[in-house]
């Protein structure tokens, strides 16, 4: 009889269901039974993160006219902060994505993990391009307009062009078939593709900022409205990166009778 310790070894080598594991069912020891549970479980997730993967390459495939089509994904990182930019990216991927396995939108992953994936999107890609719009532009335009642009801008600066662009959750003017595809990033490992190098992107510019005006704490919230930023909004006033025409920032603005 092998001990749980050969046991142990022995389920962290395997990848699929063998013979020998029949033989655990009968196991009365409750430790080898916890052990296989947990193989159980593991290799459950396995098969799902598997199967989510090959869906989410399937729904970018069905949108390729013929088989060396090229099909963008485009997404966006920032539009809800009160202060910094608009992140977007736009990502061309090649046929064999097999290296991205677990690749999912980027607010379900730890920062380390978006890093991982961010520097290997980017050896990978057949092209990809990341555009910085500018809390002036937003406030110029609007959020949604000044979102639309950036994809676009991120979009045309793809080479080799794409033959469709899959934006998430944006129709966007460009020369090309374009489709507004809600909730994108679950859907489409192009759109979270995108979606990663849009995040750790802009993350990398609120961690500078963080630094440049260190009492609003855009390292922790990354600009966004929590209870920590809008009390230092309201004690130190807005900074030249805080978007003028978002709320409660126009209003500090104009209590102190600063231009909006």
């Amino acid at each position: 009889m092998k001990t749980v310790t050969e046991i142990r070894a022995a389920l962290k080598e395997a990848s699929e269901w063998t013979p020998w594991m029949e033989e655990l069912k009968q196991d009365d020891r409750k430790s080898v039974q916890t052990l296989l549970k947990q193989w159980e479980k593991k290799k459950r997730l396995a098969e799902k993160l598997i199967h989510n993967h090959k869906l989410k390459i399937e729904f970018d495939q069905s949108f390729k006219e013929c088989p060396g089509s090229l099909v963008a994904g485009i997404d966006e990182a920032g539009r809800g902060p009160l202060a910094g930019p608009v992140v977007t990216a736009a990502v061309i991927l090649p046929e064999d994505c097999s290296l991205l396995l677990g690749l999912d939108d980027s607010k379900k992953m730890s920062k380390d993990k978006r890093e991982a994936f961010a520097s290997l999107i980017r050896k990978l890609a057949v092209s990809y391009s990341v555009h910085v719009q500018p809390p002036e532009e937003i406030d110029r335009q609007n959020i949604y307009q000044a979102t639309k642009g950036s994809m676009t801008k991120a979009a045309l600066a793809l080479n080799p062009q794409p033959s469709v662009v899959l934006a998430d959750a944006m129709k966007l003017d460009v020369p090309m078939p374009c489709e507004s595809i809600i909730k994108g990033d679950a859907k489409s490992l192009a759109i979270a593709a995108a979606s990663v190098l849009a995040k750790t992107g802009r993350d990398a510019i609120m961690d500078a900022y963080a630094e440049e005006y260190p009492v609003y704490g855009f390292a922790k919230h990354a600009g966004y409205g929590t209870s920590e930023h809008v009390a230092a909004l309201e004690l130190y006033g807005p900074c030249p990166i805080h978007r003028k025409t978002f709320e409660p920032v126009k209003s500090l603005l104009h209590n102190n009778g600063q231009p909006i």
